[in-house]
């Protein structure tokens, strides 16, 4: 941002005492000053702007637009369904301009004034479905439904039934295996700072409550026995706390997550070193990984030096928005009868991302 001077007096000594200056940040602006803007911030409406933006702006270019449009999974009147990549960040701040936000409000808008708000959010290196709402009230409803707030219930049994079945589940390749088959934790989390000062970390809540804690519920369930010193879990969050999943895998399953630098940095580094060798448990025999002809098993893959983060949104269970919010605002009977035709509930289920396609293609012989 700069500043030009306009003083008359100075103008009338010397013609050309017109210069141009950066603002500082505490610097107080005098009376008659007159501010030169980037076109990047002046122009404040993105929602239509699909031409090419220089890059070095906060706003996404064509080819960014492209790529989010493809991105969709599912859309209505109501809601739009993404299955983000990994490595994308949900939400920006001033330094990141390509976080999904931002994107979705400029490719995102179709038909709509708008676009889409979120309504949950997932990690930046993991991937899988996510939610937006299209309008305020769909939005509104969608956050109350993914809120820790009872607060979603209604006069409408259709709707409550629906609400109770709301779910999401995720996969992830976790380092060992839980001592269980399956089962739920029960663990409270708190957020503490390290020796720095600056960066967060999210633990397991100490029993003294000292500490301020949140309530934190996962039930989980092993898809299949332990190959190459890691197991596939299925993980069903039924509260939506931050690092939620991570956490619980690390330190209450004691079985971080593949690729989970953060909260699982020590059992990487040791499982990396230890040769792991399982047994087929039909045979009897030492099991083989197999590895396909023509597959690069080094693109953050399980036999990759340093694995992306194997977590994956992988379904989506909720209420079908776009009919409850028609059955809310209509009292005719006729459109009654027709909405009854239309189903209470959506299920989606995403494909993963490809360098965990490739660890399930190495060690999918025994997943159930």
């Amino acid at each position: 941002m700069e500043r030009a001077t306009t003083d008359h007096s100075l103008k009338m000594k010397d013609r050309k005492a017109k210069y141009m200056r950066k603002i500082k940040p505490n610097k107080v602006m005098e009376p008659g000053a007159r501010i030169h803007v980037p076109v990047s911030i002046a122009e404040s409406r993105i929602s239509r702007r699909f031409d090419t933006i220089p890059s070095g702006t906060l706003y996404p270019n064509a080819d960014e637009i492209k790529y989010m449009q493809r991105l969709v999974f599912y859309k209505d009147s109501a809601i739009i369904v993404l299955n983000k990549p990994p490595k994308l960040p949900v939400k920006g701040n001033l330094p990141v301009h390509n976080s999904m936000d931002a994107l979705a409000a400029a490719a995102l808008s179709y038909d709509f004034d708008e676009g889409p708000k979120l309504v949950h959010r997932l990690d930046r290196e993991s991937s899988g479905l996510l939610l937006m709402g299209r309008s305020s009230k769909s939005t509104y409803h969608l956050q109350l439904l993914f809120s820790n707030d009872d607060k979603t219930k209604t006069s409408c049994k259709g709707w409550n039934d629906a609400c109770e079945a709301t779910c999401m589940r995720y996969w992830a390749l976790v380092i060992g295996s839980p001592k269980e088959k399956e089962g739920i934790i029960c663990a409270p989390l708190a957020k503490v700072l390290l020796n720095d000062g600056k960066t967060e970390r999210v633990i397991l809540a100490h029993c003294s409550g000292l500490e301020a804690s949140q309530e934190a519920i996962t039930e989980y369930r092993v898809l299949g026995p332990m190959i190459n010193g890691c197991s596939w879990i299925e993980l069903q969050p039924h509260t939506s706390r931050k690092h939620q999943l991570r956490v619980h895998c690390a330190e209450a399953l004691g079985t971080p997550i593949v690729g989970d630098y953060k909260y699982g940095w020590f059992v990487q580094k040791s499982w990396k070193r230890t040769p792991q060798v399982n047994i087929e448990p039909t045979s009897g025999e030492a099991y083989k990984l197999r590895r396909p002809d023509d597959l690069d098993v080094q693109k953050g893959s399980v036999l990759s030096k340093v694995p992306l983060l194997h977590l994956h949104c992988r379904e989506l269970v909720l209420p079908n928005i776009e009919k409850f919010l028609e059955v809310f605002d209509s009292d005719s009977i006729h459109d009654q009868i027709r909405l009854r035709k239309r189903p209470d509930i959506l299920r989606f289920v995403a494909s993963m991302p490809s360098h965990m396609k490739i660890s399930w293609n190495l060690m999918s012989s025994y997943l159930v």
